[in-house]
């Protein structure tokens, strides 16, 4: 008598880890992250204006200080919006 199962080849998995992203910052070597390189900054911002998180973009702690810190003086002197309609 069958017990309603069926046997099947279990599938096997490899688990491998994710590849580690280096902060193109220090990559580049810079030392100061300016607020008036508007294009760059604006890598770092989503669609609606929002700053992208540091796990997301793949930059380092000092350098994703610097970069909101500049961010939000770009935002203030009017170079980037704060929100995006």
């Amino acid at each position: 008598m069958s017990s309603g199962r069926t046997s099947t080849k279990s599938q096997k998995f490899t688990y491998s880890p994710p590849r580690r992203r280096h902060c193109i910052f220090c990559n580049e070597k810079v030392d100061y992250i300016d607020y008036k390189d508007i294009e760059r900054l604006r890598r770092f911002m989503t669609d609606k204006g929002k700053i992208i998180p540091r796990r997301v973009s793949g930059v380092c702690a000092r350098h994703q200080r610097q970069l909101s810190t500049a961010i939000k003086r770009a935002r203030y002197m009017a170079l980037l919006p704060y929100v995006v309609k």
